[in-house]
């Protein structure tokens, strides 16, 4: 696909207006009066529907019509905006989606389809007239007083300001008075640039909403003040001044650029700079790298190291800013699940209420792409099995609305995404009676919270009643797990009974370059993650020669379960005699990890692994050392669950034999 292409063009800005006029009507689910939010649905229809047309897509504009026209009737005051009239128009928002997704030739089933959303549509439009409250209007309509001004550069894109009063002087008689005391010097004008202001009088038979029309593409960004010619006669209140664009939502900008042919991301031009400025000092220092190398005579070592320090120090500068482009605020992530909690409530019957904290906080985009899918699945369960209905709420003391908290906060190397709901809390009592049941652990083994809990994500796995559509059939949380493990994350649960749940999940900043503790094993090399490493340690020289079959060790005072890398690995090359623990911690989990050697902290690019070597489980991927060599990164959370799976099999064990 050309990066010219148009209608890769109008997909994305078709998406941004389609996530848009959602947001405006998830917000007016919960303000149903607010007439901003109503003009911005509608303006996002009027825009989509004439973007449509234009690019072939005829069955998006007709259907997208019909919903235009609905809110139209709302904007008028003809109609309300009711939570019914909401639900069918965020079913028509998935269907316009659909209709842009298959492309310009239409798809008749799909078409079909559309016929009941609108008869629903239809519905329930008529069933909201009559209630709503008509915005406040002069009783007789004589006429209008208008100014306008555009907004900077709005000519530079394309907005003549010249049809638009050539469209106002068509609604009625017109007096039109160009003000030009912003007009600068002749020396200083800048073409493309829009310094008139206009006042208007017009009269006639007109409304308000007739004169926002014929500034619906600009009237977001530019200034706009409407008000009657007449004040409303028996009373002595002012006017009500009818909305205006400085009082409309927060502008949404659209995306005119066509994107790459797979996917595109959005940078701050900043970052953009800073890259391009990295790379310009790139090249000069490669070049007097490359003057060095070809000199005839011996090379000065002094000379030579301060072009390896610069190569070094851009490099470093160069891997930063990257990186910086790829990050992403988890708010656009949380964003999505507005859309699912409204869903999941009218499929429930329960009322909740999503909260969220910590939007800002930046991920790597890749993270944020594939922690979608995951959290859905913890966000349904949350909603489905964790929040009460509202008269269980009331009985328990409880308000009648549950609450679904999603959080976000970077605690070093990590960043940590909570779901928390305010519910009936997990039942410990009746996870261990299916664990056991199911075999999983045995019978009076000592767990506590944190592993007991763990339980929930074996395949198969269900505590709840009954079956519903969301739910209950043990399939999910096992995905969930096995899609957060393939991030290099982890997820921890606590729970009080009768209070909530919380579900954190630990996730790497980014999946390209992690910091890294090198290793040696035997004749190997390896990589562990330096968010992991928290201290590291001699190995007692008792330990060095045990045989024992349950390794622990005394780390002030606690009891830390290891592994010994060479057996775990399988080498034969002669140990060291004074080998290294390096301390490592994921999630409740800490495990030492004795190894021969420690060689130094390292960057490294993650590359992944083939098919066979993925299924390992002691590996997360692979990185080049710098004299060509590979070094396999170590799974620590993997291979912190088969420590402690050893050490308990190794203790009930010992029970049976004592």
């Amino acid at each position: 696909m050309s990066e010219d292409d148009p209608v890769a063009a109008f997909r994305v800005e078709a998406a941004e207006l389609l996530d848009s006029v959602e947001a405006a009507l998830l917000d007016l689910a919960g303000d149903s009066t607010n007439t901003g939010l109503v003009d911005e649905v509608f303006r996002g229809l009027h825009t989509l529907k004439g973007s449509g047309a234009m690019f072939g897509f005829e069955a998006l504009a007709r259907f997208t019509h019909h919903c235009e026209t609905a809110f139209d009737r709302v904007r008028k005051g003809h109609a309300e905006a009711s939570q019914a009239l909401i639900g069918v128009v965020l079913s028509a928002r998935d269907h316009m989606q659909a209709l842009i997704d298959v492309g310009t030739q239409g798809d008749p089933m799909l078409e079909m389809a559309g016929e009941a959303i609108l008869s629903s549509l239809e519905k329930a439009v008529a069933n909201s007239e009559g209630m709503a409250i008509p915005r406040a209007m002069p009783t007789e309509r004589k006429g209008w007083h208008i100014s306008f001004k555009l907004p900077p550069g709005s000519m530079a894109n394309g907005t003549n300001p010249l049809p638009l009063l050539d469209e106002l002087r068509g609604l009625g008689d017109c007096l039109i008075t160009p003000r030009l005391d912003e007009v600068p010097p002749l020396a200083s004008l800048v073409p493309t640039e829009c310094y008139i202001y206009w006042d208007i009088v017009i009269e006639g038979d007109v409304t308000c909403e007739d004169i926002e029309d014929v500034f619906i593409f600009v009237i977001d960004d530019m200034d706009l003040a409407i008000t009657p010619l007449i004040e409303e006669p028996e009373s002595d209140e002012p006017v009500e001044v009818l909305p205006v664009a400085t009082v409309l939502a927060a502008p949404q900008p659209v995306a005119k650029a066509a994107p790459p042919a797979q996917e595109s991301v959005r940078v701050a031009a900043e970052r953009l700079d800073e890259l391009m400025n990295r790379v310009g000092e790139l090249v000069i220092a490669q070049s007097r790298l490359a003057q060095l190398a070809a000199s005839v005579g011996p090379v000065n070592e002094l000379t030579l190291r301060a072009v390896s320090e610069d190569i070094e120090r851009l490099s470093a500068e160069l891997r930063d800013t990257t990186m910086a482009m790829r990050m992403m605020p988890v708010g656009n992530l949380f964003g999505r699940f507005r859309r699912l909690v409204h869903d999941l409530a009218r499929e429930t019957g329960k009322t909740i209420e999503l909260v969220t904290h910590g939007e800002a906080t930046e991920v790597d985009k890749t993270v944020i792409e594939r922690l979608a899918d995951p959290m859905i699945h913890l966000i349904r369960n949350s909603c489905d099995h964790g929040l009460e209905t509202a008269d269980d709420r009331v009985a328990s003391g409880k308000s009648a609305t549950g609450r679904l908290t999603l959080s976000a906060r970077q605690a070093g190397g990590e960043v940590l995404i909570a779901i928390t709901d305010d519910g009936r809390g997990i039942d410990r009592e009746r996870v261990r009676a299916k664990a056991e049941a199911q075999g999983l652990i045995q019978p009076g083994a000592i767990l506590g919270d944190g592993e007991l809990f763990q339980m929930i994500f074996h395949p198969g796995f269900s505590t709840a009643a009954a079956i519903t559509n969301l739910s209950g059939r043990g399939v999910g949380m096992d995905v969930v797990k096995r899609s957060i493990e393939s991030l290099r994350g982890t997820i921890d649960i606590a729970s009080t009974p009768g209070m909530g749940t919380t579900m954190t999940l630990h996730l790497p900043l980014t999946l390209a370059i992690i910091e890294c503790m090198l290793v040696r094993v035997g004749e190997g090399r390896y990589a562990i993650p330096l968010s992991v490493v928290e201290e590291c340690i001699e190995l007692p020289a008792a330990e060095v020669t045990s045989t024992a079959r349950r390794n622990f060790l005394d780390v002030r005072g606690e009891l830390v379960p290891y592994l010994r890398l060479r057996d775990t690995f399988g080498t034969d090359y002669p140990a060291d005699l004074f080998q290294k623990v390096v301390i490592v911690g994921q999630g409740r989990g800490r495990v030492g990890l004795v190894v021969d050697q420690i060689i130094g902290n390292t960057q490294t690019v993650i590359k992944s692994l083939s098919r066979f070597h993925a299924g390992q489980g002691s590996f997360s991927g692979a990185t080049i050392l710098g004299d060509g060599n590979v070094a396999l990164i170590l799974d620590v959370g993997n291979l912190i669950v088969a420590a402690q799976k050893n050490q308990r099999l190794l203790g009930e064990r010992a029970g049976e034999v004592a």
